[in-house]
């Protein structure tokens, strides 16, 4: 049994910052990459950023510069540090594994936490 679980979001202005973190619990051994991905209403969920189990990063361009992900493998956690945000940024923020190596065997392709809404005013 695994779960992702998201928290950290919030109403900030804009130019403010927000720190999502995501728990990934049950008996994991390894996760093979992890990602924030954001979604609004009547769009299609989009990657924000990604990180590899050896802490390569990969960033969609309207985020690089201000959001820092990071992730602690001891832990099974994944961060989103987001600085310097713009009302843009408005969305539920999902947490991603695409590979879970658990107890009970191996979760392969996307596996999604619920959500975490993040509203930035103007």
């Amino acid at each position: 049994q695994v779960q992702l679980v998201e928290s950290g979001g919030g109403l900030v202005q804009a130019g403010g910052s927000l720190r999502l973190s995501c728990g990934a619990s049950g008996s994991i051994f390894s996760i093979n990459a992890m990602a924030w991905y954001r979604q609004t209403p009547g769009k299609q969920r989009e990657l924000v950023a990604a990180i590899t189990s050896d802490d390569s990063t990969d960033y969609a361009d309207s985020v690089k510069g201000r959001f820092t992900i990071s992730r602690d493998n001891a832990k099974n956690m994944v961060y989103l540090q987001m600085n310097s945000l713009k009302p843009e940024d408005t969305a539920v923020y999902y947490c991603n594994a695409d590979r879970i190596y658990y107890s009970g065997g191996v979760l392969y392709g996307d596996y999604w936490g619920q959500g975490t809404q993040v509203t930035v005013s103007s």
